[in-house]
């Protein structure tokens, strides 16, 4: 019997996963908070069939500067018993993303939601801030201090910057440059976006043709950047992603702009060859195809493009 056809062992640790489960519902709310669009496609996702969720990922941007990357949220996770399940890096977007694998907490065959569900992957970014150039670290360094990363947690609970707001200029300047670190200057910790873990839904949404055909009826912008049903080179690991809504937000001085905010994306995970006659009641997470895909995950941050006056 191959080891994938075994159930891990219970890999919990460290303090309460009540309290675990609580930050995970703050970051939530926070995001949904932020992101009107996301809402309520979040709310219409649960009003069809009374569909319950699941979670696939909950991703994070971040800068690689001063204690303020990927390690600022990941030590907390991991201390809970989160670990590193790969990493992916994109050179052209000066970029380097790690993913983590969820510990296993006791949630029953019917959990759902965050509060008695699996728990979600991780999924975090840095910008490799020194492979910029100098006028772009200038102004990342301008804002971000020694040490301030150790409130990153926090924050995105909050959905508070750590950092004082940059000004329109200095973001439309990065922006000219890394789109990707122009945004995180001005988002900071709020969830980037979720994943829903299509492959866990009971009704008509466990096929991810008919989300994107559901979201297109309601008139979702979805992101077709690489098409919009992103599918690994196994074909085994299907996304789909919203374009990120354009929302007011104020910079320094009072300058209010339209800008990208978060988006949202679905997920599909379908069983490895080995495990594709099993009941599909019998089938666990660790019998479906694990990890994200180099090319698709590239398109799927295509999400929050630019407007092209930047």
């Amino acid at each position: 019997m191959g080891s994938l056809d075994l159930p891990h062992v219970s890999s919990f640790k460290g303090g309460s996963e009540i309290f675990l489960r609580n930050v995970f519902e703050n970051i939530l709310k926070t995001y949904l908070r932020k992101n009107p669009t996301a809402k309520t496609i979040w709310e219409l996702v649960q009003s069809v069939d009374n569909e319950k969720i699941c979670y696939d990922h909950f991703t994070f941007r971040t800068l690689k500067v001063d204690g303020y990357g990927i390690d600022s949220l990941s030590s907390f996770f991991m201390d809970y018993g989160y670990k590193i399940g790969g990493g992916l890096d994109f050179p052209k977007k000066k970029l380097r993303v790690l993913w983590f694998s969820p510990p296993d907490a006791q949630a029953p065959n019917d959990g759902h939601g965050l509060a008695n569900g699996p728990l979600p992957r991780l999924v975090i970014a840095e910008v490799l801030v020194d492979e910029l150039s100098l006028e772009s670290q200038g102004i990342i360094r301008k804002y971000l201090k020694p040490l301030g990363g150790k409130q990153a947690v926090l924050s995105s609970t909050l959905g508070s910057l750590i950092w004082e707001k940059p000004t329109w200029a200095d973001f439309t300047h990065l922006a000219k440059e890394s789109e990707f670190a122009a945004w995180t200057l001005i988002h900071g910790y709020t969830m980037n976006h979720l994943a829903f873990a299509v492959h866990r839904f009971k009704h008509r949404f466990n096929d991810i043709k008919y989300v994107k055909e559901y979201l297109e009826e309601k008139g979702f912008k979805l992101n077709s950047d690489g098409g919009i049903l992103k599918v690994s080179q196994d074909g085994l690991l299907i996304q789909i992603s919203s374009i990120s809504e354009r929302l007011a937000v104020e910079f320094a001085n009072g300058v209010t702009e339209i800008i990208p905010a978060s988006y949202i994306e679905f997920t599909q995970r379908l069983a490895l060859p080995q495990f594709k006659d099993m009941p599909s009641d019998e089938i666990k997470e660790y019998h479906r195809r694990e990890a994200f895909e180099l090319d698709s995950a590239n398109h799927v941050m295509e999400s929050t493009r630019f407007a092209a006056q930047f």
